[in-house]
């Protein structure tokens, strides 16, 4: 059935009995494709009867479905002529996990970040009433697009949804927001938001009430003309017993519900009605995360982004090798324990960011304040303030959403926040939405900001030991990747501003030639070592392992590689680092972060400005990169080894020739 369905029109054919079998199918789909290919599984599977009651009411793309995040989308793709291409998803060159302009002219934006859908929707929906108009005037009979925004009550916690939802009351203009009720984000949902839906579900009484009435009023001939006000007035009291105090109905917005979100039948009834009104609305659903699916509908928070697994049990692929993210779990419960000021923050991202750990020892110290990433900042200023020392884990490209918050409630004050960047760098699968590539640049002009890019699991241990301490505000920035074997250097002294040194003897040693020294070497290697350029790769953290391979490739070639990697992006200590570099012939920066107001290009600033003019930056150009793998992502970027050695052995014959 599912092959056959090309596009919405073609949902609409579908018999009213065969919708449970479209349904099963859908979520069969969904299923064998994520578990092959990771993806966004729980929130997929718990929409996929509203996305087909949404298909079978509204006309896309002449009406408009705005996800909200939009991870939830793969019903949407299934069912917008994407079948054939779903098998490519959150692969290079195939469809992303999320909607995507270039993609199907059903996807009517880029999303991939939290609470944007309700300002899109209005906006979209401002702009087609205006043109509506125009038409009208015009003499033509235009048809009334609608625009319906799917927001759930986990993005509902983020304030611009909040500042969407009372501009739209001004407006009052027919915008429909379905508000998916899953009492979860990511992880579960908390608060006051939580709360306050909940306290809403009363309301089907009557919702029951209202449709009960209208369909009585529906079959009595001419009953708008006759009993019309009547009934208006009726439903208008009834609706105050049991609405007092509705923050949406005080905002302007009719509110229908809550509905059953699996319900295919009661969501169209619902809908068509909806359609109908002539104002803002609000229609409450309640969905279950996983739905169809046993190991996702107990365990909702675990499948929400996954990698492959068994289809059978739900079985992960497990590696034995640390994270970052596991390492920064085991150093701050250790550190959390020795110092009872530290309090974690994170937004909704508590088993992402590692933090779960520290919820379960800690709660009374530990802050989920929903996908408010805004608040969570501000948040941590005040406990800061307040003699704390708070610890916020949020991805890096989560962060560009506080920036503000950053500067003007943490910077300025010199609050010793604690800012710990999850996922910098190449991020794997998600795509341009979730690339960790910008926090660099925006953070470093910053005044007050110490920036750390640890390389290792025991020098992410030595950042957050040194960071707990320093009394000023700290990001420390590190990849969504395994960490590398430990090298010696980096159990030496911690010293502010400095990186480390990798002498190619300690990372390569079966390639090394004894560059410092002709004793017990062959008339061979000692003509090497007066010949071979000197060569000190400087690297970001989160890039040690590229870099690494870079150096060991450069050395099989007879150059002389060492590595530099930055500890520390800012504070720098120029003067050690220019007394280093003045050692080698040839530096090159490589950076996990986008060139422009990068710390590459300040180094080559820096270099060229001590007349040392053989330097080559190899970072991200100014492009937003889409889903692959890590290794795909920063091939594309120039960023692989064998991108980088390639041009670097080209730049050295190049420099031998002039």
């Amino acid at each position: 059935m599912l092959s056959k369905i090309h596009s919405p029109a073609d949902v609409k054919k579908i018999s009213e009995k065969e919708l449970d079998e479209l349904c099963a199918e859908i979520r069969k789909r969904i299923i064998e494709t994520v578990a092959k290919n990771g993806g966004h599984l729980a929130s997929n599977l718990g929409v996929v009867e509203l996305t087909v009651a949404l298909h079978r009411v509204f006309d896309s793309p002449e009406d408009a479905i705005v996800f909200d995040v939009s991870h939830q989308c793969y019903a949407h793709k299934l069912l917008t002529g994407r079948f054939s291409d779903f098998s490519s998803l959150r692969k290079q060159g195939g469809i992303s996990g999320f909607t995507r302009r270039s993609e199907s002219p059903h996807d009517f934006f880029d999303n991939g970040h939290s609470s944007t859908s309700i300002s899109q929707g209005l906006g979209l929906l401002t702009a087609w009433d205006k043109i509506e108009k125009e038409q009208r005037e015009a003499g033509r009979n235009p048809r009334s697009r609608k625009v319906v925004v799917v927001i759930g009550d986990g993005a509902l916690t983020g304030g611009l949804a909040y500042e969407a939802l009372a501009h739209a009351g001004q407006l009052s203009k027919n915008l429909i927001v379905i508000l998916n009720d899953n009492q979860m984000s990511i992880s579960p949902n908390n608060g006051a938001i939580s709360r306050y839906l909940s306290s809403l579900t009363m309301t089907g009484i009557y919702q029951r009430f209202r449709y009960f009435v209208d369909g009585i009023v529906d079959k009595i001939p001419n009953s708008k003309h006759h009993i019309g006000k009547f009934i208006y007035r009726l439903k208008r009291a009834v609706k105050g017993m049991f609405l007092t105090g509705n923050f949406f109905s005080d905002l302007g917005f009719e509110y229908v519900g809550p509905l059953d979100g699996h319900n295919i039948r009661e969501l169209e009834e619902n809908l068509r009605r909806v359609r109908r009104l002539p104002k803002p609305v609000i229609v409450h659903i309640h969905t279950k995360k996983g739905k169809g699916y046993s190991p996702a509908e107990n365990d909702p928070a675990s499948f929400h982004g996954v990698g492959p697994f068994q289809i059978s049990d739900g079985k992960m692929e497990k590696f034995d090798s640390l994270s970052f993210t596991e390492a920064f779990n085991h150093t701050v419960m250790a550190l959390a324990e020795k110092n009872t000021k530290i309090m974690a923050i994170t937004a909704a991202m508590s088993k992402g960011t590692g933090l779960d750990t520290f919820a379960r020892h800690y709660p009374e110290r530990f802050f989920d304040v929903g996908i408010a990433e805004e608040h969570a900042v501000t948040f941590a200023s005040g406990l800061a303030s307040g003699g704390m020392i708070p610890v916020v884990a949020i991805y890096s490209t989560f962060i560009q959403r506080a920036i503000d918050q950053i500067i003007h409630d943490v910077a300025i004050s010199c609050f010793p926040v604690i800012f710990c960047l999850d996922r910098a760098g190449a991020v794997p699968q998600d795509g341009e939405t979730h690339q960790g590539i910008f926090d660099i640049a925006l953070l470093r002009p910053v005044p007050n900001m110490t920036i750390l890019s640890p390389a290792t699991a025991l020098d992410l241990t030595l950042c957050l030991m040194w960071a707990v301490n320093a009394r000023r505000p700290v990001a420390i920035r590190y990849p969504k990747l395994s960490c590398p074997s430990e090298l010696p250097s980096f159990e030496e002294k911690f010293i502010e501003g400095r990186g480390v040194l990798l002498k190619n003897a300690e990372f390569a040693p079966n390639l090394s030639v004894d560059f410092d020294s002709e004793l017990a070497i062959s008339d061979a290697e000692k003509k090497l070592s007066r010949s071979a350029e000197k060569i000190l790769l400087v690297c970001t953290g989160g890039i040690l392992d590229e870099t690494l391979v870079t150096a060991r490739i450069l050395l099989q070639k007879g150059k002389n590689t060492d590595i530099y990697s930055l500890r520390f992006i800012k504070p720098f200590d120029e003067e050690y680092f220019l007394s280093l570099a003045k050692k080698y012939d040839k530096v090159a920066v490589i950076e996990d972060g986008v060139k422009t107001g990068g710390v590459g290009e300040y180094l080559e600033n820096l270099l060229s400005e001590h007349d040392f003019k053989n330097v080559s930056v190899f970072a991200f150009p100014e492009k937003f990169f889409a889903q692959g793998t890590r290794a795909q992502i920063l091939e594309e970027a120039g960023l692989s080894a064998r991108e980088i050695s390639k041009k670097l052995l080209t730049e050295l014959k190049s420099t031998q020739r002039a």
